[in-house]
């Protein structure tokens, strides 16, 4: 992958400095470390840092169709690159690389907008047609390619800005970083930041599957820019769900759309390795990709030093079974804190989940030993409902079964009793429900984390986001979800806010194009979701607890049965990190009243008092862990408000534009 940014004067007549489009370009040269390339026009600036990975001799963008009317700027992967690049040929057009990019003019010419429709991978892209004086910029249909803009008033005209990511837009100079809160309330709510809203004033998150049709202003007419959506994900109405012939043939048809995807993601001018966690997912992902090569790929495996989280003996299993060794990366408290700056600066977002920092390590890793491309497993607990929150809806919904009787109501009051929660709003319930189109697993999960907000937000923050329902900034489609089975409903609200918004931000590009190196998801290939899309719910989630059903059938003929049969394991790191009385003083610094008061985020009172009092807390109950996840979620703020924002709370680094000369 790489790294785009862009500058747009929306009247289509006036470029910026040469200064202002480096900088962003210098901004993100952890994306693309190999070459760089620029393209100016009247009222267009686009910037690339590459990072070669097809085509290493002759990629280098801006990339023309032939009479160089079209020119592109791309980030990502096409996977289909040579049968796509074949079919362009035969209709006559002429290619000058051997890289995917040159897929874009040509299919362009011929389709317009509608060359997404003929586009899979993963990507991110800027398009200028100096024809119809028009931009489109795209964005993949699961948003494994991130892609930011900012609409802004600088030295008397108005400019789009765009980048893949958020410093590169700050690097221009023409927006100042100031703090969006309703950002960090989605934060507070997702564990991670979905879209379109980031933690930014004024910045924005192309949502997976949209593009942005820009059509550049003149004399004759002003400017236009709107936000559509070319895909988006889906599933049969309830009852038409595909139930067989039977459970061997759904399996055999998963077993060939998992095998292409993985074949594909194997494409590549350059070594590709895998992550290998000891879990069911990646596992069969690492077991697959050697059965393609003929000989056990590469792999690299997170220790952590904690005996209740590692993972490494399930592992090593794995690696035995299939032939490979893997690199080990150890990874414990120590290296959670003292990685946490250097995650938040990849992110530009504040990051709760404490195994993301393992991850920007092990990425790390990667790079240190030469390689480019890593395989990874993410996206079947998306599909295949595999996280603990859907068996404790299930619970639930199977206990309101009685008529009547709403049991898991009093369930969810006994618990928040036990818990000490503070008392939710049932009106802002009732519109979160009413927003994903009916109960939901993943409310649950989110609303033992959004107990945070009650306990540590400010009153100020409270004030503003008392009436706010993220939920509703999701752009749920909540009258088509209404036709679908409850199942599906929960795994859309898994793609639309935990993948997008964590798993393939903060735990997946960042952490990883950091490095260097570009993470592939066999798991998020189109076609693998279109076709277990159709697949009945039952044979996705079994019972009250057979999780991933489906898989764990496939992966019996690749992985030995103690693995295809694991029950699923959260990957974490240890949260207590942060709140052990011998810390770093940079976390103690941003935890101070004075700190506390300068962003004001967070209630004072009770930041100190929890920082205390969370210690007496069972260490194996959900209210420490949700109490230690809300201090998590406090720290990580400010420490994103001080390397953004205002860097006068630590003495610690921050993030500092390039200054281009």
């Amino acid at each position: 992958m790489c790294g785009i940014a862009g500058v747009i004067d929306l009247a289509g007549q006036r470029t910026v400095s040469p200064n202002i489009i480096r900088a962003m370009a210098q901004a993100i040269i952890h994306r693309g470390p190999d070459e760089d390339g620029f393209y100016e026009a009247p009222g267009i600036s686009f910037a690339n840092r590459r990072l070669s990975i097809v085509g290493l001799s002759d990629g280098k963008q801006p990339i023309f169709n032939e009479d160089r009317s079209i020119a592109t700027v791309f980030n990502g992967e096409f996977f289909d690159y040579q049968s796509i690049k074949a079919r362009l040929e035969s209709k006559g057009h002429k290619f000058s690389t051997h890289c995917d990019t040159e897929l874009i003019p040509h299919l362009y010419e011929d389709h317009q907008e509608g060359m997404l429709d003929h586009l899979q991978g993963q990507f991110g892209i800027a398009v200028w047609d100096a024809r119809q004086r028009r931009v489109i910029l795209a964005r993949d249909q699961f948003g494994i390619c991130p892609l930011y803009y900012a609409k802004v008033q600088y030295d008397g005209s108005e400019w789009l800005l765009f980048g893949s990511e958020i410093k590169a837009i700050l690097a221009s100079g023409m927006i100042r970083a100031e703090p969006d809160r309703l950002g960090i309330n989605h934060l507070f709510t997702f564990f991670g930041v979905p879209g379109p809203q980031s933690c930014f004033k004024g910045i924005s998150a192309l949502e997976p599957g949209h593009f942005l049709d820009i059509r550049l202003g003149s004399q004759s007419h002003a400017s236009r820019i709107e936000d559509k959506t070319y895909w988006r994900m889906d599933f049969p109405q309830r009852g038409q769900e595909r139930t067989g012939p039977s459970l061997k043939s759904l399996v055999d048809d998963f077993d060939r759309e998992m095998l292409a995807s993985v074949e594909k993601r194997l494409r590549a001018d350059v070594p590709v390795v895998s992550y290998l966690s000891g879990g069911v997912d990646s596992s069969l992902v690492v077991a697959m990709a050697s059965k393609i090569r003929g000989t056990p790929i590469p792999s690299f495996t997170i220790r952590i030093k904690s005996p209740k989280l590692d993972e490494t003996p399930e592992a090593t299993i794995v690696a035995k079974h299939i032939g490979t060794t893997p690199i080990i990366i150890d990874v414990g408290s120590d290296e959670v804190l003292n990685t946490y700056p250097a995650l938040i600066r990849a992110a530009e977002a504040p990051v709760v989940d404490t195994s993301c920092s393992a991850l920007l390590l092990l990425a790390k890793e990667v790079h240190k030993h030469g390689y480019k491309v890593a395989l990874t497993g993410e996206g079947s607990d998306e599909w295949l409902a595999g996280y603990p929150w859907h068996k404790v809806h299930r619970i639930a919904s199977w206990v309101d079964s009685v008529p009547g009787l709403k049991v898991s109501n009093w369930m969810r009051r006994f618990f928040l009793w036990v818990t000490k929660a503070p008392r939710y709003n049932q009106a802002m319930q009732n519109r979160a429900i009413n927003a994903m189109s009916g109960p939901n697993g993943w409310l649950d999960i989110y609303n033992l984390f959004s107990m945070a907000k009650f306990r540590l937000f400010s009153p100020e923050m409270m004030d503003l986001v008392k009436n706010v329902s993220p939920y509703e900034d999701l752009n749920l489609p909540s009258e088509r979800m209404k036709s679908w089975h409850p199942l599906n409903r929960e795994l859309y609200v898994s793609g639309r806010a935990h993948l997008s918004g964590l798993l393939l931000n903060a735990k997946g590009d960042r952490v990883a194009m950091n490095s260097s190196v570009e993470t592939r998801y066999p798991f998020l290939d189109v076609n693998v979701f279109n076709f277990l899309a159709t697949v009945h719910p039952k044979w996705k989630f079994r019972g009250l607890f057979g999780d991933k059903y489906l898989l764990r059938h496939l992966s019996d003929r690749y992985l030995p049965s103690s693995i295809a049969w694991r029950k699923k394991a959260m990957f974490r790191a240890p949260f207590d990190s942060f709140h052990l009385d011998n810390v770093p003083p940079f976390i103690d610094h941003l935890l101070s009243e004075e700190s506390l008061k300068k962003t004001g985020y967070f209630d004072v009172k009770q930041v100190l008092r929890w920082r205390k009092e969370f210690k007496k807390l069972p260490s194996w109950g959900l209210s420490r862990v949700s109490i230690e996840m809300g201090l998590v979620g406090v720290l990580a703020t400010q420490m994103w408000h001080h390397t953004f924002i205002d860097h006068s709370l630590a003495d610690m680094d921050y993030w500092q534009a390039p200054k281009i000369s």
